[in-house]
């Protein structure tokens, strides 16, 4: 059971990996009582992800997040590997308002969700997922919050 951090193509470092590690188990707890078998964030250039997209998927565009599903839920375990563009993942946090730490925490809540079963390829399965989205996010708060209750 693991949760694996690479990049490819560029020099993000996600910050706090134990504490993003603990949320993304209790996400999927929280969403089937789900293990993770093995999930790879693969955080990337804006060219790398546009080629990737265009190799496995078909789509000539960009996008902030493309996720290969390996999970088994029936068997009670998700796993896959994660990529997500970085540069379109800041673009989109200013067209949303919202910072890149945010929208870069959105987006990775969104792969697990996914990887959990939820779809969001109809307006009412996309507002499920944001709503989802929200709640985890809020979750992560409050074990920030707990972090730093421990540490003081």
């Amino acid at each position: 059971m693991d949760i694996l951090f690479y990049t490819d193509d560029c020099n993000y470092r996600l910050p706090q990996k134990r504490l993003m590690r603990k949320w993304l188990r209790e996400v999927a707890r929280q969403e089937g009582d789900y293990s993770i078998a093995e999930i790879s964030y693969v955080f990337c250039s804006a060219e790398r992800h546009r080629a990737m997209n265009i190799e496995f998927l078909g789509h000539d565009y960009f996008t902030d997040i493309i996720t290969f599903d390996d999970s088994d839920l029936k068997a009670g375990y998700i796993a896959g590997d994660i990529f997500i563009d970085i540069e379109t993942v800041a673009d989109n946090a200013r067209l949303y308002g919202a910072t890149t730490r945010q929208e870069m925490l959105r987006v990775i809540v969104h792969g697990v969700l996914h990887l959990c079963g939820q779809k969001d390829k109809t307006p009412r399965a996309e507002k499920q997922m944001h709503k989802k989205e929200d709640k985890y996010l809020a979750l992560l708060e409050q074990m920030l919050i707990s972090e730093c209750k421990k540490q003081n």
